[in-house]
């Protein structure tokens, strides 16, 4: 089984979330627990808090207005004591620091599209969550195609495909004219599937800091009451990107022989 490169949290590295709406605010006061001292937090979002946000996001009555990036750092940073940096600027403006983890909790294809952007493999991984009403997945990346190869090697996977390459459409959804607050109301989504979806992330970040994980996809299914993993495997890789395994796994190097 192989487990995900964790060389990034050798020293000191930096989780960026992309998106502090329903999943994302409660994934960053999460994070405030779980990260250790060495570990920055930036929290990105261009998005205003609104009425409707109090009955589902991680906001307060206090919050109204103002950016959800701002509301939620300076709440976050004086509750747990730990510096919490925010970007009111779109994550196609903003510039993730490396290494670290990104975490999207985001909804829509465009802002998916400029988080790969930002994506440097060997030194990022990228974590993206979305859900639908009482479902949702998880599905971890750090590579583009043309980056695949040494993939694999010696129990440890260096790289997997960007998540919108395991999954291209994502990079088609549209994004909602409703928040997810409203997505509530008008029975588009479950009341509890964004804090759900905080914990299976949350999770994944335990463990690749650990370097215990050995995931690339979670689908969670509240309905049916199931997770199912889909774990790091050369030839997932290979069925997902085309990419012949032989390519994708790392050898090791040849010794050399003497002569008879």
């Amino acid at each position: 089984m192989f487990k995900l490169d964790n060389s990034f949290a050798r020293h000191s590295f930096t989780v960026t979330v992309v998106g502090c709406g329903g999943t994302g605010g409660f994934v960053a006061e999460g994070l405030c627990r779980l990260l250790p001292p060495q570990a920055g937090l930036v929290l990105i979002d261009h998005d205003r808090v609104e009425e409707r946000n109090l009955g589902r996001s991680n906001f307060k009555q206090s919050d109204l207005g103002k950016f959800k990036s701002e509301a939620l750092a300076t709440r976050l940073a004086r509750e747990y004591s730990r510096p919490v940096a925010y970007s009111t600027f779109p994550v196609a403006l903003a510039e993730p620091k490396t290494p670290g983890l990104v975490i999207g909790c985001v909804d829509n294809g465009f802002a998916r599209r400029d988080i790969a952007a930002k994506v440097r493999p060997a030194s990022c991984w990228w974590i993206d969550s979305g859900n639908g009403e009482n479902y949702g997945q998880v599905i971890i990346g750090n590579a583009p195609l043309r980056s695949l190869s040494s993939s694999f090697g010696e129990g440890i996977c260096l790289a997997l495909p960007l998540p919108t390459i395991q999954r291209p459409e994502l990079l088609i959804q549209v994004p909602e004219r409703r928040d997810c607050s409203s997505a509530v109301l008008a029975g588009e989504q479950g009341p509890t599937i964004n804090q759900a979806m905080a914990s299976l992330v949350l999770e994944v970040v335990r463990r690749l800091i650990e370097g215990v994980c050995s995931w690339m996809q979670l689908y969670l299914d509240l309905d049916a009451g199931t997770l199912s993993p889909v774990l790091a495997a050369p030839e997932i890789v290979e069925k997902i990107t085309g990419i012949k395994r032989r390519k994708l796994e790392r050898r090791p190097a040849m010794k050399s022989q003497g002569g008879k």
